[in-house]
């Protein structure tokens, strides 16, 4: 998740306003959130996932959007996509149709699609929004990574191997203290049984009479 910005929750924006506007500016009220890291294999599609939060809903007239790719990290963005009352696909020749907005700014969502993943879109996705009356502007970057071929799964038996005996020596601990346990509990049973035993014979004789102490 890559925050550029600090968000109160919603709950902040309404209540308690003067805790919140002494702690933390106005302008600092947008946050986008994103996957960092995006693999995908060559010819499929991927989502490029873009969300905000804010404290304002989104009014389309001052609302903006631009995403950019970069190809290199010191490459210069080129924008593919903007919206300025509604969406407009710049349609570049890196990517031509292949590129389909699928988020809904109203509700807090400027994810697009691409479809048909080629080697040469590998690179760095940045999405932009402004929500007057916030102040900043909300980034997100993503990095996709393009694979030719699915990589291979990894092999989990060892890890099977060893979590069945880790389970089987807890499992046999357990065991053992509850033993011990119910063998010290039947052996207080036992002690105090007899000291009760015991201290009935001191109170009387073999006969069941009085001892001579107590004349």
């Amino acid at each position: 998740m890559h925050r550029d910005a600090w968000l109160p929750r919603p709950s902040f924006c309404f209540t308690g306003l003067s805790l919140f506007f002494s702690l933390v500016p106005s302008a600092s009220s947008m946050e986008v959130t994103v996957p960092l890291n995006l693999n995908v294999l060559n010819g499929t599609t991927v989502r490029l996932a873009c969300t905000f939060n804010s404290c304002y809903t989104v009014n389309n007239k001052q609302f903006s959007l631009n995403w950019t790719y970069q190809e290199c990290g010191n490459c210069t963005e080129e924008m593919f996509l903007q919206f300025r009352m509604k969406i407009i696909n710049l349609k570049p020749n890196r990517f031509g149709d292949r590129v389909e907005f699928t988020g809904n700014p109203s509700k807090y969502d400027v994810s697009v699609t691409l479809n048909n993943v080629q080697l040469e879109d590998e690179g760095t996705y940045n999405c932009y929004v402004m929500n007057p009356p916030d102040r900043n502007r909300g980034q997100g970057k993503i990095y996709l990574q393009v694979l030719t071929q699915v990589p291979p799964e990894r092999d989990s038996t060892v890890a099977v191997i060893v979590g069945a005996s880790v389970g089987g020596f807890l499992a046999v601990i357990i065991l053992a203290l509850m033993v011990v346990k119910c063998v010290r509990r039947k052996q207080e049973q036992k002690l105090n049984a007899d000291d009760l035993k015991t201290e009935e014979e001191c109170k009387t004789d073999g006969e069941g009479n009085p001892e001579d102490g107590t004349k």
